[in-house]
């Protein structure tokens, strides 16, 4: 992740989860959790590097990570079945190229890893750990992940690279 740092650039609008997904979805198909995860990190890191949301959904600590439920009710259909890939990129990524690049780098850092294995990554990082505080590994929680608690964590990621 150290490349992200060169991002500082404030965009005034801010674009749609569909659209980060389905830029996700272009470049491969994959399961729902994987998507779901994918998601989170671009958000996360574009939050961490430019001050602003890069969508409003609010991801949820999840037993499986974390979840944003608007994305989840879109495509829980497949199950653990991948979805299939978008034919295009959604034009309010594709005309935003900083937005684009930012997406294609969290898939080059992130993309190698399944579902899975995201789900074991998230589940070791504090943002979703405080929002599980107290709660054992099976319950069900709609904790929201703070984005304060994304930001001290990528950042402190970015002082030990």
């Amino acid at each position: 992740m150290a490349r992200l740092y060169l991002f500082k650039k404030k965009v005034n609008r801010m674009i749609t989860i569909d659209s980060v997904a389905k830029t996700f979805l272009n470049m491969e198909s994959m399961s729902p959790k994987k998507l779901q995860k994918l998601c989170f990190y671009a958000y996360s890191w574009y939050l961490t590097h430019t001050g602003r949301q890069l969508f409003e959904n609010k991801f949820e600590a999840w037993i499986h990570g974390p979840v944003d439920p608007e994305l989840y009710h879109q495509f829980k259909e497949h199950g653990r079945s991948p979805i299939p890939r978008e034919e295009k990129i959604p034009s309010e990524v594709s005309n935003d190229p900083f937005v684009y690049e930012f997406v294609e780098l969290i898939y080059q850092a992130y993309g190698s890893l399944d579902g899975d294995q995201l789900e074991e990554l998230t589940h070791s990082q504090a943002p979703w750990l405080n929002a599980r505080k107290g709660l054992l590994s099976y319950e069900p929680s709609k904790n929201s992940i703070l984005d304060e608690d994304i930001i001290n964590y990528h950042k402190q990621e970015l002082v030990n690279v």
